[in-house]
Order: C-alpha cells, then structure tokens, then sequence
C-alpha cells in the first residue's frame, strides 16, 4: 500500500490517496525541512489530511522509495524526496492496513538532516 501511496502522491491527482483511506484512519506526517529546529507536525483523520493535500506544492516533488518492508498488517519504507531534480530530504513511512488493505494508520517522518546512499 506504501508504494502505492507514494505513487498516488506523485501523480498529477494526490487527492486520490483519499480512496486508500480506511473508515478510522488517522495520521501524522513530521515535517522537518531543516532551515531551523522546528517541525510541522500534520495530523489528524481524513478532514486533515485534506487540509495537508489542498497545502501541499503539487508537482514539484517526487518520492523515491530505497526501501520497502512488511510484517502482518503493518508496512515499512525508507525513502528520498526528489524537488525539481534535486535531493531534498529522506523519509521514513509506516502504514498499518485494515482487513480490505486500507490504510487505518500513517506516520511518516522527513528530515533532510540525513542522506542514505541508494543502492546500499
């Protein structure tokens, strides 16, 4: 499902990873870009996450996912952010999934703090 996220929010219409959401979905999305010591912190259910869509910059990013992973019900990836051809940031990404495979619950953290080197 992570992957999927990823490509959803990468695509000419984020605003579809709403149809990934499960009915008690909840989440949090750290979010450094590490001009000072402060985060923003978006959370909440699907009306915030609303709110993080019709906020964020739409074409401009892209995610590359370095690794994935899972185990049961709960998915795991480690990733870049791509601005404009650029490195910005790595993220990390965790998701448990209901029983249909929505997503119930989502954190992700970004920082451009650290770089891990693709293919190691």
């Amino acid at each position: 499902m992570l992957v999927r996220w990823f490509e959803i929010m990468d695509s000419d219409v984020p605003d579809d990873v709403l149809g990934l959401l499960a009915e008690d979905f909840q989440f949090s999305v750290v979010f450094s870009t590490g001009d000072d010591t402060t985060a923003r912190d978006f959370a909440g259910g699907r009306d915030a996450m609303v709110g993080y869509l019709e906020q964020r910059e739409k074409g401009t990013r892209v995610h590359r996912l370095l690794a994935t992973g899972a185990s049961g019900e709960t998915e795991f990836a480690l990733g870049e952010v791509i601005r404009l051809g650029e490195w910005e940031a790595s993220f990390v990404a965790s998701a448990l999934l209901d029983g249909q495979g929505r997503l119930r619950r989502l954190i992700i953290g970004r920082s451009p703090g650290v770089a891990f080197p693709a293919g190691e």
